[in-house]
């Protein structure tokens, strides 16, 4: 098949699935944002993406998209490394940004799977995995994911790991927007430019969710969620 077999088809298949996972990443940024004004929001958010058959189907196809992903970088910068040496990612005439982050995606990507990972163990397994294998004993609730980010970046350890992953990931977008609308065919003379400011807006404000979320939480925990999201004076009576 050519797109397993040809170095355009991997291209492609680099492309789509890249482009697949960040409307997952504007999705989940834009979700993320709800936490800050509505504790309760928040949860009904978590509650219905909770252990249910279309979101257990959905963490699977996300799942296979980010093997692919992989998988097709690493082959792909294999490919580059034997073609050209130690000038991989090469690219002419670009602005000095994002040269660094062309010659640097290796290095944004492993940056990048390092806080996937993070992010997985520190919200996918005490929540999904949590409510999938009925854990019990947990810091919270399954479907309590407000409660999850207010005990993460409770940590201030955990916030700056954040932090560095969200400007990889934003690093690593500015570059993949533009070079796969180019290996789409979308991107000529007078679009290249475009699709390159189109990328480095959306990653901003979708990073930007992101970082605000994190920032918010470590900051002024208490002062997120609404009053759902904060313990009132009637209720300490009942500890």
């Amino acid at each position: 098949m050519w797109l397993c077999n040809s170095s355009i088809g991997r291209k492609v298949l680099m492309s789509v699935t890249g482009m697949a996972l960040i409307l997952f990443l504007t999705f989940h940024g834009c979700m993320n944002v709800v936490a800050i004004f509505s504790a309760e929001a928040y949860n009904q958010i978590c509650e219905l993406l909770g252990a249910n058959w279309y979101a257990k189907a959905a963490t699977l196809a996300l799942a296979a998209l980010m093997v692919v992903h992989i998988v097709y970088a690493f082959i792909l910068t294999a490919q580059n490394k034997k073609a050209r040496g130690n000038n991989k990612y090469a690219i002419t005439d670009k602005p000095a940004k994002v040269e660094w982050a062309s010659q640097n995606m290796l290095v944004l990507g492993i940056i990048v799977l390092l806080g996937l990972i993070l992010h997985l163990h520190d919200f996918w397994a005490n929540m999904m995995w949590a409510e999938i294998i009925g854990a019990e004993g947990l810091q919270c609730s399954p479907t309590d994911g407000f409660g999850w980010i207010k005990y993460t970046f409770a940590n201030p350890i955990f916030t700056v790991l954040y932090v560095i992953w969200i400007v990889a990931i934003w690093f690593h977008l500015t570059h993949g927007f533009w070079s796969a609308m180019q290996t789409m065919g979308w991107s000529g003379h007078t679009w290249f430019c475009r699709w390159k400011m189109i990328g480095i807006i959306w990653a901003t404000v979708v990073m930007g969710m992101f970082l605000v979320v994190a920032l918010a939480f470590t900051i002024c925990p208490d002062c997120l969620g609404g009053l759902e999201g904060k313990v009132l004076p009637f209720e300490l009576s009942m500890f």
